[in-house]
């Protein structure tokens, strides 16, 4: 595995593991955050757009 001798090893990192893995999964959360947003943006202006032409404003 590299520089390190056991997984447990590479876990933990050089005792730095708690703050390397909190910033992945951090960011993971958000990336999945954005990407929920992005996804609820846009049906919003899907339906938006399709009460619109209904309307013939389009």
């Amino acid at each position: 595995m590299g520089q390190f001798e056991t997984f447990a090893d590479f876990v933990r990192m050089g005792r730095h593991g708690i703050y390397v893995w909190s910033v992945y999964g951090i960011t993971l959360v958000v990336i999945a955050g954005h990407l929920i947003s992005l996804r609820l943006q846009k049906r919003r202006l899907l339906r938006e757009y399709r009460k619109m032409k209904k309307r013939g404003a389009v």
